[in-house]
């Protein structure tokens, strides 16, 4: 925690210091000028202005973009996005405040710490959605969101099943042991995360409903695509983005990361928390 809580702290400075640096430019560039003629002092100009603020800045971005694997399309969009205006720093700024382990990236190549295991974590008992067996455990915040999202949705006639939570480290030794045994190494891979590399045993996801392609067609699962991220929800593995995530489609899988991060995610990233979380991870390790 110490070294996410470094690594945003520095950034969010310097990130700072680089829109102060913009905007005492910006000001000083509509300074009105003295008229031709007028006997007013000249303004001296400086004798070593130094490199261009938004240049580093922009330089900064695209090298963290690079590295983050966002492909060209998107990322001349943030690029975009980011010259528009103070609104990309502040949301990602806003994304990123708090808890680091919303947005920290598990995945294939990025492990959890050594021996990670959440202190928050509570059983799920609803009211407002059912569970498919008892000791269903998730992080707090994930569980009164849940709670919140599951009575809307039962609102509107729709009921969600957790299907699947957190799981420790040990008990995904034994998920992906037996996805090999039944499946091979191969398909065990597009399905399954090796131990230590899984979103669940962060506490903040759940798999819904069937767990198999036949909950995209549900009521629960249209409901989700169109409402989980007015909750902080996201969903992990979208159809069509295999060779980004790592993993074949999974409509059922969904990760808690926040509402400020789900916004973050979808008006800047397309909705792919995969790029988002990439860029995130490079953007908390890079050095100016």
């Amino acid at each position: 925690m110490k070294f996410f809580a470094s690594a945003t702290h520095f950034v969010s400075v310097l990130v700072c210091v680089l829109l102060l640096c913009l905007f005492s430019c910006s000001r000083a560039g509509s300074q009105p000028q003295p008229s031709p003629g007028s006997t007013g002092p000249v303004p001296a100009e400086p004798e070593n202005p130094g490199p261009d603020p938004e240049m580093v800045f922009n330089d900064h971005l695209q090298r963290i973009l690079e590295a983050a694997a966002i492909p060209g399309a998107l990322a001349r969009s943030v690029m975009d996005e980011a010259a528009a205006g103070p609104s990309f720093i502040l949301d990602l700024l806003t994304a990123i405040e708090g808890d680091p382990y919303l947005w920290i990236l598990v995945d294939k190549k990025h492990a959890l710490p050594p021996g990670y295991e959440p202190d928050d974590l509570v059983e799920l008992t609803g009211p407002s959605y059912l569970v498919n067996r008892k000791g269903l455990l998730l992080r707090s915040p994930a569980a009164e969101s849940l709670e919140e999202m599951a009575a809307a949705a039962r609102a509107e006639g729709v009921t969600l099943i957790a299907s699947s939570t957190y799981r420790s480290y040990t008990y995904q030794e034994e998920v992906y042991a037996r996805n090999v045994r039944q499946s091979g190494q191969e398909t065990a891979d597009r399905e399954s995360a090796r131990p230590g590399h899984s979103q669940h045993q962060l506490g903040l996801v759940v798999d819904f409903g069937s767990i198999d392609d036949s909950f995209a067609v549900t009521k629960a699962g249209r409901w989700m695509v169109d409402n989980a991220g007015r909750f902080g929800w996201s969903i992990s593995f979208p159809q069509g983005y295999e060779a980004v995530t790592g993993y074949r489609w999974e409509s059922w899988h969904y990760r808690y990361v926040g509402r400020e991060l789900n916004y973050f995610i979808d008006t800047y990233f397309g909705g792919i928390q995969q790029y988002a979380l990439q860029f995130l991870h490079e953007w908390t390790q890079a050095e100016l």
